[in-house]
């Protein structure tokens, strides 16, 4: 009996063709802003592999009803001759395979902005690539094959890099839907702008109005250096593909070789807890021998955490910098967790809280959420920041609803544990909660300082008025009652004691007057909050 049951295979670009909503184009709006954030990230990580301070010049000009031309202009190190096609006519070709710290992880998100817009307008890609160190500029033009996943070239020329520039020039056509998407692209710009203070970024709307972000600081962070994988986590997949490819000869030599962070001392431990011959040849080893390994190795719990090497977290200094130049807070704190691990892939937490200038006054505190220095622009109340936000009891330093604060939590990792392909929010791992919510609580210990003496200086401002009212009329009547003809001047004895009640006998320069509000009863305050957040830590 013949089946009617057809089989077939598809390329990786017909299957992303068909399933686009698994890489964020499922919709006009959600395509345009994945399309500029996708091209802004590979600009971003072009510039900062070369390193080279970021110059990145966006536009957007609509060439018709819902059709849009996106072109995106970097100095970065510009694609080499022979992988100009491959790199953006073949989905899941690129160069972010290594196992380090990388914006994008795939050769994907680029790519299917492209594959989008051939689909929707059947405009094809122009690419102007000027390779760093090369003597000539590429100009190309190509379309994607979707069913076989390979580039189709339709011109190509060669031109002489007079200029001696590089970096790389995208532009493309595809549908969207600015009136929905703006508001999102343009926070995104923002903070981008924010987490990255270290570039110049430029973003021309549709109309014409041009958002500019100058770098304020010409410094970039460390770039991030490839390593061995952590044994911690490695899968029996994994484990395979390194056996076949290695020339070690034991399995000491093996694991000191092929993993991060493991010595001599380790590997043979290690190999005594799985009863495993020190001498055995990798190359030799059975299916059964790569399942005990990969069970032994996850359980095993004398591994050396992962080398913060690896990792490129933006750095106290510049995400201070980043949050002030963006939004001029009154006040800012930023800390740095420790180096930490789940599952053998390192991390980094960086958080910051920032009150009062341009931060919004809100019901609940604003949260700014970056991965790899990517901006988290939707889900946010599905994100573990935020359920860490909702969490921590913030009447306990001060803080009440209503306040002009911002919360600002920064993960670095090899990989972050993104829980849809869409990259919009981290899952909830326990690892990262605790990281987070120690690097939050200890900005807010600053932050109540600052707003105890500030609620200090409303009272007592409160109490000089009272002075300042009502001392001139009695130094009057005191006078006349002496006989004397000259009143004495008051004012200066109220700032004198105003003073010497803030600082200490110290100057103080123009004392604010109370804000509306401020004096208004303060939520509880627990004896001793300090002993308890260390409990909380412990």
């Amino acid at each position: 009996m013949t089946s009617a049951v057809t089989f077939e295979s598809i390329s990786p670009a017909d299957f992303f063709y068909r399933n686009r909503s698994i890489a964020g184009f499922d919709n006009n709006m959600r395509a345009l802003y994945t399309a500029v954030r996708e091209l802004v990230e590979n600009s971003l990580d072009a510039c900062e592999d070369g390193g080279f301070l970021p110059t990145i010049d966006v536009k957007l000009k609509e060439v018709s009803s819902n059709w849009f031309k996106l072109r995106v202009e970097d100095n970065g190190i510009g694609v080499p001759r022979d992988h100009i096609l491959p790199a953006f006519g073949q989905i899941l070709y690129g160069s972010k395979y290594e196992h380090k710290q990388a914006r994008g992880r795939f050769g994907l998100g680029g790519k299917m902005a492209f594959l989008f817009g051939q689909i929707t307008t059947s405009e094809p890609l122009h690419v102007s690539s000027a390779p760093a160190g090369g003597e000539h500029v590429f100009e190309v033009t190509l379309r994607q094959d979707i069913e076989e996943n390979k580039p189709e070239l339709m011109k190509w020329e060669r031109r002489k890099n007079r200029d001696d520039k590089h970096g790389c020039t995208l532009e493309f056509t595809l549908e969207g839907n600015w009136r929905s998407a703006k508001r999102y692209i343009i926070d995104y710009v923002q903070q981008t702008a924010l987490i990255t203070p270290y570039a110049s970024l430029s973003f021309t709307e549709p109309d014409g109005t041009v958002h500019k972000y100058k770098r304020s600081v010409r410094t970039l962070p460390p770039p991030p250096q490839p390593v061995n994988p952590h044994p911690k986590g490695m899968d029996i997949e994994q484990l395979s593909r390194i056996v076949e490819v290695t020339k070690t000869k034991d399995m000491v030599t093996f694991l000191r070789t092929h993993f991060h962070r493991v010595g001599p001392k380790t590997a043979k431990a290690f190999l005594k807890t799985i009863n495993m011959s020190f001498s055995q040849d990798p190359r030799a080893l059975k299916p059964n021998d790569l399942v005990k390994i990969a069970r032994g190795l996850e359980k095993f719990d004398k591994w050396l955490p992962p080398d913060a090497r690896v990792l490129s977290p933006l750095g106290t200094k510049l995400l201070e910098k980043g949050i002030r130049s963006t939004l001029n807070p009154e006040f800012v704190q930023v800390t740095q967790r420790p180096p930490n691990s789940y599952g053998g892939h390192p991390f980094i937490v960086e958080c910051g809280l920032a009150y009062g200038g341009d931060v919004p006054m809100k019901e609940s505190i604003i949260i700014y959420r970056f991965a790899n220095r990517i901006p988290l622009i939707f889900d946010e109340y599905k994100d573990v920041a935020a359920k860490v936000v909702r969490a921590i009891p913030w009447s306990r330093y001060r803080i009440r609803p209503g306040m002009p604060i911002a919360a600002f939590v920064a993960v670095v990792s090899t990989k972050i544990p993104f829980k849809t392909a869409g990259k919009e929010f981290i899952a909830d791992l326990n690892e990262l909660e605790y990281d987070i919510r120690m690097g939050l609580m200890e900005c807010a210990r600053s932050l109540k300082g600052h707003l105890r003496q500030k609620e200090k200086v409303q009272r007592e401002r409160v109490r000089a008025s009272v002075y300042e009212k009502y001392l001139p009329i009695i130094a009057r009547d005191i006078a006349a009652l002496a006989g004397k003809r000259k009143v004495p001047e008051t004012k200066s004895l109220v700032q004198s004691a105003l003073t010497i009640s803030l600082e200490g006998g110290e100057e103080v320069i123009e004392v604010p007057p109370p804000e509306e509000g401020l004096l208004e009863e303060t939520p509880p305050v627990v004896e001793n909050p300090e002993e308890m957040e260390e409990t909380e830590e412990e």
